[in-house]
């Protein structure tokens, strides 16, 4: 079968590698298809299509994005123009949002006599800041061995330094993406579960959803692949890769069945 990676992060956010990692790591897994979509940011977009063209790569533009509902309910736009103003203006506000989170966090990890100073913070983000970075700080401090350590012990929900999300709503997320002329997919929904209405989301414009996702099991597929026919929706996958400190998958690219890869390159190119 197809393996694709329409979900991946580079330094730009909170991933752990470089473009040029990114790109060699995956070419070695054999990727054909694949997208860079950082967290509310699209500063890494024409260094990563440089790579791509290198490695003969098809490549779609990319980009995460946070909203206030759930710390995971996360929307991916592609093809869009990343020059709309519209676009750029909401990823503007989602990074100041992130830092004023970030700085929330800080203060109350301060608060339990955490020993923690907002400019390392800062300085190990490249692009948009984000608590991914406040959770690597606090390893440099021999905290946690992972990122995934860090959050459950102090940044998770229910723990001493969390913050309740600060982002655009969905609405604002979905709208501005087809604004833009892109296409909407829902990232990782198996993880929000108890958020879906896709029934809404679908009224509002939702393209797709990405249903072939590390965590997602035969069953959550299958249930997935029936909402998308249901509200006649793409199907897409990725691994979000972010590299070897995150704690989470550390081999990119997924297996899609050859009519979704066709579907996706009918839209995409």
């Amino acid at each position: 079968m197809p393996i694709i990676d329409l979900h991946s992060h580079s330094r730009y956010s909170d991933g752990a590698v470089s473009i040029a990692e990114l790109f060699y790591t995956y070419n070695k897994a054999g990727v054909e298809m694949m997208s860079l979509t950082d967290h509310d940011c699209i500063l890494g977009l024409e260094e990563a299509r440089t790579k791509a063209q290198k490695y003969n790569m098809l490549f779609v533009n990319g980009v995460e994005i946070s909203t206030s509902d759930h710390d995971n309910l996360h929307f991916v736009g592609y093809n869009f123009d990343p020059q709309n103003p519209a676009l750029l203006k909401l990823l503007e506000n989602n990074a100041a949002l992130r830092l004023e989170r970030v700085k929330k966090t800080i203060k109350l990890l301060q608060e339990n006599k955490i020993k923690i100073r907002e400019d390392e913070v800062l300085q190990i983000a490249k692009g948009v800041s984000s608590r991914a970075h406040v959770a690597d700080c606090l390893r440099r401090r021999r905290l946690g061995y992972m990122r995934s350590d860090i959050f459950k012990k102090y940044l998770g929900k229910g723990c001493m330094a969390y913050v309740p999300p600060m982002a655009a709503t969905v609405k604002e997320t979905i709208d501005t993406i087809k604004q833009a002329g892109g296409k909407c997919f829902i990232a990782h929904p198996g993880l929000v579960k108890e958020c879906w209405d896709f029934e809404k989301w679908a009224s509002w414009g939702l393209d797709g959803i990405e249903v072939y996702y590390p965590s997602h099991r035969e069953a959550m597929r299958e249930e997935l692949l029936q909402i998308a026919k249901k509200y006649n929706l793409l199907v897409s996958g990725g691994s979000d890769f972010h590299g070897n400190i995150a704690g989470r998958v550390l081999v990119p690219g997924r297996e899609v069945p050859q009519e979704v890869y066709d579907k996706l390159y009918s839209i995409f190119f």
